[in-house]
This record gives structure tokens, sequence and C-alpha cells, in this order.
């Protein structure tokens, strides 16, 4: 049984249908990528999730029981629009916003002076948020999302605002969340992080689901039909032809070769056809990244860039 489980959600606005019939599971304990271009319905769908807007038709089950307000407080919301006060210190607003969440006062304090501590924001406890960068204010954000501990956490574009160094140390959490138990959906246009964080994925285009499934099953099934193999020592002109590669490069102590494969063949199989007088040092099958794979699945227009 999965752990969240969206059945047959429709959803109509006055012009437009924002989500038609849409299904997805996700799994305990996985990383769920949540994708699509601008306007697809992502948004519309989290907002019914949270219990924000209610869906026209369908259902959502927690645990395999339809969704209900009590089911909120195990759940993590940071949504791409944020929300902190600006003339409030910050120190202070985490700990209000904690307690929102159902901790104690004390308990809130503790809470966030560790996770402070941990992600290097201490010293700015007594400034206003309006003094943090964008960066240092998705920090905070971030800490007061997960600061309950909820079961379900779902993030909107999380690394919007961050430097490279803070998204590599957001990833490291989300992972490090993934690892505790913790089930988590993010909704992102990065798909590199798609790449690095998602188990599974499903794409959303115009209202649909268009594609769905396990993160890497998705890249094989998207083969190029390619290897790439590179290797030590030189190929003769002859072996050469027998090879026919797609794309060849030679240095002078070694080179590159791009060979084309069946969609059943063996990597193996290849590898033994090669003269014995080179050494192979890497070849690996070809998968297309999710960036081209969503690309190439999606109708995107000129306004969906914007």
């Amino acid at each position: 049984m999965p752990y969240l489980e969206v059945k047959d959600v429709s959803k109509h606005y006055a012009t437009h249908t924002a989500l038609d019939q849409v299904s997805l599971q996700v799994e305990e304990g996985q990383i769920f990528g949540l994708l699509g271009p601008n306007g697809a319905g992502k948004s519309s769908l989290i907002r019914i999730i949270n219990r924000i807007t209610a869906p026209d038709s369908g259902e959502v089950l927690l645990e395999g029981k339809p969704i209900q307000e009590s089911d909120l407080r195990h759940i993590g919301y940071l949504p791409e629009e944020r929300g902190l006060y600006p003339k409030m210190k910050v120190g202070e607003q985490a700990i209000y916003l904690s307690r929102l969440k159902g901790l104690t006062k004390q308990e809130a304090e503790k809470r966030v002076r560790k996770w402070f501590e941990h992600l290097d924001i201490l010293p700015w406890w007594g400034k206003k948020v309006e003094e943090l960068s964008k960066g240092m204010q998705q920090k905070v954000q971030f800490i007061c999302t997960v600061i309950h501990e909820p079961k379900l956490l779902i993030f909107d574009e999380p690394f919007s605002g961050f430097d490279p160094v803070n998204a590599e140390t957001l990833k490291q959490e989300i992972l490090r969340l993934r690892d505790s138990g913790t089930t988590l959906i993010l909704s992102t246009h990065n798909m590199q992080s798609v790449e690095e964080l998602c188990d599974s994925i499903t794409l959303i285009d115009r209202s649909h689901v268009v594609l769905s499934g396990r993160t890497e099953e998705i890249r094989r099934a998207h083969s190029k039909g390619t290897a790439r193999i590179t290797y030590d020592g030189t190929l003769t002109p002859e072996e050469l032809m027998r090879l026919a590669p797609i794309e060849h490069e030679q240095t002078q102590r070694g080179g590159m070769l791009r060979l084309s494969l069946s969609e059943d063949e063996d990597l193996r199989h290849t590898l033994a056809q090669l003269p014995t007088g080179i050494k192979v040092q890497h070849a690996e099958r070809e998968y297309p990244s999710m960036h081209e794979i969503f690309l190439q699945t999606v109708q995107v227009t000129p306004q969906e860039h914007e």
C-alpha cells in the first residue's frame, strides 16, 4: 500500500482545467519528484494534498484513508512563495512558527537552536528577517518546515535562492531526512537534483500525467542505444573500421569510443569484441538525463519558459 495516493483527481477553474484525472503513488520513505512545466498543474495538486483547496473529483489517500484535516500535523509544506515576517527577529519567528506546529515554547526553542547551529545560522538569531539574504531566509523557512518532524514533507522549488554550496547542504539534509524514514515530495525544475535525489517521479503536462515510474527505470527505458568506452592504447585503422564507432577520439595514451548497441545487447559482449591490444578503463551504457527526457516528453511553449 502506498503511503500517499492520488486517485483520479480533477480540478477545474473558470477558464481552464488544472488537473484532469491525475493519479500517482508515493511510497513510504522515498523521495518523490513531482515534475512539469509552468502551468502544468503541480501547484494545484500540492494545494489539494495540503487541503488548501479541494478537488472537483477524485480523492487523496494517506496510508490508505482519505486525508483529513487532522493529518496536516504530520505534513510539512514549504511553498514556493515564502511567508516570513520581514520585521520580526529570526529566532523569535522560528520559535513562533514552531509553536504553531504544536511544540511547547521550551521544546520549540530547543529544536530551533539545534537546527540553527546545524545549519550555521545561529549568529543571525537576533537579526530581522529583512536583513537576511534570500538563501539565508530559505534556511530559516526550511527549518520551520521540518521542525515538528513530520512524516511527509512537501517542498515546492526548495533550491530557489540557494548558491551551489548551500544547495548541496540542502540536498544532504533531504537525503538525511529520507534515510531517517521521512517521505518527501519535491516539486522542482532542477533536473540534476531530480537525478541525484528522486527515487521515483511523476511528470505532469497540460493537466495530465504523461510519465511516471522509478527514475532509473525511466532513464533506462529512454536508452540512447549507445555505450561510451575509454581505453589505454591505440586502435589501428582496420580495427576502427570493424568497430564502426559513432564517435572516436584518440590521444597519445588512449582514447574514447562511442558504439551503437542493440536494445538487448549485453555490454560485456561488446567489450569482448574489442581488440586485445587496448586496455578498457571505463565502459557504460549511455542513458539520457532527466533534463533530456523532460524536454522530449512535454510540449513546452515559449511562454512556459518565462
